[in-house]
């Protein structure tokens, strides 16, 4: 069986570990320090803050803005629940958005139709590391007619004077945007490096500021290292380095901390991430479409433009025309070919919990036509040629198999 995903892990990575093992210091401390560094080197953003996950990531600037009960956060239906839960564990309402026809990003007039003046963030997802528009989301939160909309409530929401945006990226690291890194694309930006991701630190997640003034990112980066660990003023690192065992708690804070265990492994993973990893993703992405584009059934994703450039996170195919149960056919057939393949995502409405609670996917006609006809095709750094041969032999054999 070829399997999905894979996670990259070289023989640098594991001596990383190791040394981090027999250091003395395996929770947060001077590996995870210099992981934030690389990244913030790496996207071009002031400041990046490491924590335990990208969902700890987007509850900790919700919570930070102060998103609370009676405010209102847009979230495109089409996304995984990580991106829903967060807003309702803060006590927020949440407005699902349709996607785009002819890719699975937020469709910017949906989000203009469903702003309210309890509109506090709006929460884009780069679904398989294409960049969202971020030129049109970043002048509608900007208008003058979406910013006499907003209702401050709280400091910071005072101080930004209108909705925030917060990039879920977590797809997305090493996407350009307008000659823009991922990054420097929203207010703050969250990565993922779940075993999943194209970097992964086996699970943890990122959070980059790119806040404008008045704000100081660095002071926000003070403000949530605190926060993360439970408003502890001084942890064990600092506590090390000021030799000094007082502290205080400033807050009612979360233990939303990366450890250095998992840091060592991202620490080692970015140094060629740009040159080499995505450079193979590329690759695969450019075979899967060179050889699927003569189909009159396969509707290949878009990846490269003189606008943006994906991470070459997931390779979205769409099967022109499939209705749901042809899509599960041909998966079907693809699992029986010894070939892992997957569905990115199901939409929001379709879950149990949100459909139990009024959302329904008729509502979201985009989100569910791209859904019906997505397969997503392996795509991860060790797969070999012949593997990559076997793959789209299947699917073709598979697609005439059912009379495509």
């Amino acid at each position: 069986m070829i399997p999905f995903n894979k996670p990259k892990i070289d023989q640098r990575a594991i001596e990383e570990v190791v040394d981090t093992l027999q250091s003395g210091w395996i929770t947060t401390g001077p590996k995870t320090k210099k992981f934030e560094k690389k990244l913030e080197d790496f996207c071009g953003n002031p400041k990046t803050l490491c924590v335990g996950s990208a969902t700890h990531g987007l509850e900790l600037m919700l919570r930070w803005f102060g998103v609370k009960e009676g405010d209102e956060v847009i979230v495109p239906a089409y996304t995984y629940s990580a991106t829903a839960n967060v807003v309702l564990r803060c006590g927020a309402k949440l407005v699902l958005a349709d996607t785009n026809e002819d890719d699975f990003n937020i469709a910017v007039d949906s989000v203009r139709n469903l702003i309210s003046e309890r509109t506090k963030v709006i929460i884009p997802v780069d679904i398989g590391g294409l960049p969202c528009n971020y030129t049109a989301l970043n002048q509608l939160i900007r208008s003058p007619e979406i910013k006499n909309k907003f209702t401050p409530s709280g400091e910071n929401q005072k101080k930004l004077g209108r909705i925030l945006l917060l990039a879920d990226a977590a797809h997305s690291l090493g996407a350009k945007y307008n000659n823009k890194m991922t990054g420097l694309l929203a207010d703050a930006t969250v990565f993922s490096f779940q075993a999943v991701k194209n970097l992964t630190t086996s699970e943890g997640g990122a959070i980059a500021f790119n806040l404008p003034q008045p704000f100081d990112n660095v002071e926000l980066y003070e403000y949530l290292n605190i926060a993360s660990l439970h408003g502890q003023t001084q942890d064990a690192l600092a506590k090390s380095r000021n030799k000094s065992w007082k502290y205080d708690v400033i807050m009612p804070g979360y233990k939303f901390n990366m450890t250095d265990l998992v840091a060592s492994i991202g620490v080692v993973e970015i140094e060629n991430y740009e040159e080499d990893h995505l450079t193979r993703r590329k690759q695969i992405f450019e075979y899967y479409t060179n050889r699927l584009k003569i189909f009159d059934w396969a509707v290949t994703p878009e990846y490269k433009t003189t606008e943006y450039e994906s991470s070459y996170h997931i390779y979205m195919l769409k099967i022109k025309g499939a209705s749901e149960e042809l899509r599960d056919k041909i998966m079907e057939g693809m699992f029986a070919g010894n070939v892992s393949v997957n569905v990115h995502f199901q939409p929001i409405p379709l879950l149990s919990y949100y459909n139990n609670n009024g959302f329904k996917i008729k509502d979201y006609p985009n989100s569910y036509k791209n859904y019906i006809s997505e397969i997503s095709l392996p795509v991860y750094y060790d797969l070999s040629d012949e593997d990559l041969n076997t793959i789209v032999d299947t699917l073709i054999e598979t697609c005439k198999e059912i009379g495509l």
